[in-house]
């Protein structure tokens, strides 16, 4: 099977804004304990945190983390968080029915994200609690001194504000599901006051707005339209959340699930304009994908606890999904649609980082490793900064149920031009065939190849685990070939593939 494609220097979609690699904590399962925070740990530092996960977290370069939630955040008390350890009170969890110690606060996760050298991204509770709240915990993470909040967030040892500049106007507050759900006018009122509220105390705040959970929500996109029609002039993005799984085994229809993704992209990115067009306004929105993961492999081993059969454990194993090769051209698929949809898409969190639907793992007392999905994201997260290429791709398509003509060929490149480096990630969804890809470079001058990197594995099903963490990773790839401007590269069926190119 052939395919082709052409990338132009000048021909750029966007600037991708390098939080679209950004990642999620959330107060859920073992995400927290045992997962980022272990004191007793062997590799534990003085505030608890393992250093083997920190290291693994540097490894992706993460630019921002969502936290605390998710649906943990909209009956979360923040003021539980801060303080004295030892005071801090215990608190039943109503979305995951467990039980929270809040031995990791506000303080310690701040703490951790220096660590790992990424920005927090906080969300409010707008589910159980409202705005009086939502500025108070403003106040006393931004807030220099001098006033109630502030002054009791330097009691607790930390005389500098965090200065965090990027907020969550709550969580999926379209869904039922959530503590304190409401009605698309409801919540954007609600969210219209908070956020002129937060403005008040700092104009240069960055505020995320809930859109809808999901593309099958009986309220969208009517949802987008009606609260952006509240907030327009007060938010700067509106969130979405996608979640892909296979149960059903089909894979060709499970890797169609990212030309969902991209209408879902589409249709809300047209909300947006519809209603920048009926407000007059010169200001742009944006979108906030700031959940999105493979998530369907543990749902069926979770459903006992989360229908309280176990009572109100503390950190137990909750939607451990443990990944396999076949996620891997899905995370890969994933990615790449974002990298095309720049210009719209400026935040985006695979949920989540650790244990949780993560790309690391990690066993109490034991040892961390990376699940099949750690790799195409960090190849994106590390080498997918730069400008966004508008690529021409010619690829035979097939029909599956989730989607019509999709391309056995899918590709994103991106040029960093400071380093003179073209990176295209690809990816071949045919199951039996490899694709012979012809890659015309206009307008880049002399080509090298300086990186080739192949992940394909004979079990779709294949894993990595604590005892076998390398059975599913990257290999040094073969069969590129450059001849003036163009790249010649066979993909084999079914594979993920990573390709730099130094020009000049």
């Amino acid at each position: 099977m052939k395919a082709s494609v052409v990338a132009h220097r000048d021909y750029v979609i966007s600037q991708i804004d390098p939080r679209i690699y950004g990642s999620f904590l959330e107060h859920l399962g073992r995400a927290i304990y045992t997962g980022i925070y272990e004191p007793d740990h062997a590799t534990a530092d003085e505030n608890g945190m393992r250093k083997d996960v920190i290291e693994l977290v540097k490894e992706l370069k993460v630019p921002v983390v969502r936290y605390p939630g998710g649906n943990f955040v909209s009956a979360y008390n923040w003021e539980d968080g801060i303080g004295p350890k030892e005071d801090r009170p215990t608190r039943l969890d109503l979305a995951w029915h467990t039980s929270d110690s809040n031995q990791v606060g506000i303080h310690e996760f701040a703490d951790w994200c220096d660590s790992v050298g990424t920005e927090m991204m906080l969300a409010v509770n707008l589910g159980s609690r409202g705005l009086d709240e939502a500025r108070n915990f403003l106040e006393y993470v931004n807030h220099p001194g001098g006033s109630k909040w502030s002054d009791m967030r330097i009691a607790n040892g930390r005389t500098e504000p965090f200065n965090t500049k990027l907020w969550c106007l709550g969580n999926e507050m379209d869904g039922p599901w959530q503590i304190g759900h409401k009605t698309a006018d409801e919540y954007g009122r609600l969210a219209h006051e908070t956020a002129k509220a937060m403005r008040a105390f700092d104009s240069s705040l960055e505020l995320v707005v809930c859109g809808s959970s999901n593309a099958h929500m009986p309220t969208y996109p009517e949802w987008e339209a009606t609260v952006l029609d509240h907030t327009y002039n007060e938010v700067d993005y509106i969130s979405l959340h996608m979640y892909f799984e296979n149960r059903a085994g089909n894979t060709a229809n499970y890797l169609a699930q990212s030309v969902e993704l991209d209408n879902y992209i589409g249709t809300v990115a047209g909300v947006i304009d519809y209603v920048k067009a009926k407000k007059r306004s010169k200001k742009q929105v944006y979108i906030s994908f700031d959940e999105w993961n493979v998530w369907y492999h543990s749902k069926e081993k979770d459903k006992a606890l989360l229908a309280g059969n176990h009572g109100w454990p503390h950190a137990p194993a909750l939607l451990e999904d443990v990944y396999n090769f076949e996620d891997v051209l899905q995370v890969g698929l994933i990615l790449n649609t974002f990298i095309r949809r720049s210009d719209v898409v400026r935040i985006a969190c695979i949920a989540q980082l650790v244990n949780v639907i993560a790309p690391i793992m990690t066993a109490p007392n034991g040892a961390a490793w990376r699940q099949s999905t750690f790799y195409p994201y960090y190849f994106a997260s590390v080498f997918g900064r730069g400008k966004a290429l508008s690529l021409i791709v010619d690829s035979p398509t097939y029909d599956a149920p989730a989607a019509e003509k999709v391309p056995y060929l899918d590709v994103a490149g991106v040029h960093d031009e400071d380093e003179g480096i073209v990176t295209f990630f690809a990816v071949n969804r045919h199951e039996t065939e490899s694709v012979e890809t012809d890659l015309s470079l206009v307008g880049f001058g002399k080509a090298e190849i300086i990186d080739h990197q192949v992940m394909t594995h004979p079990d779709l099903r294949a894993v990595n685990t604590e005892k076998n963490p390398d059975n599913v990773v990257p290999k040094k790839g073969s069969g590129a070939s450059v001849d003036g401007d163009r790249v010649a590269v066979s993909l084999p069926p079914l594979s993920y593939q990573i390709l730099r190119l130094k020009v000049r």
